[in-house]
């Protein structure tokens, strides 16, 4: 068995030019994606279809699409 982060990568590191699925963590430490695509702008994160600012603090990313599966 694998741990679900081997999957993500931390947002440190996250580019500002794709889509990205985010993911955040809430106080009982559970993992939680968000539901819409993303992408970094600053230190900011954004939903990708309306321009939007998202007043979250994400730990981790992957690009939008990749392993959608595995959260089902």
């Amino acid at each position: 068995m694998h741990s679900f982060f081997t999957e993500w990568e931390p947002t440190s590191i996250a580019p500002s030019d794709r889509d990205l699925e985010i993911c955040v963590l809430d106080y009982d430490g559970i993992v939680h994606t968000f539901p819409l695509a993303c992408h970094k702008d600053g230190p900011n994160w954004v939903d990708a279809r309306g321009n939007r600012h998202v007043d979250i603090q994400p730990t981790h990313w992957r690009n939008w699409g990749e392993f959608r599966w595995s959260m089902r």
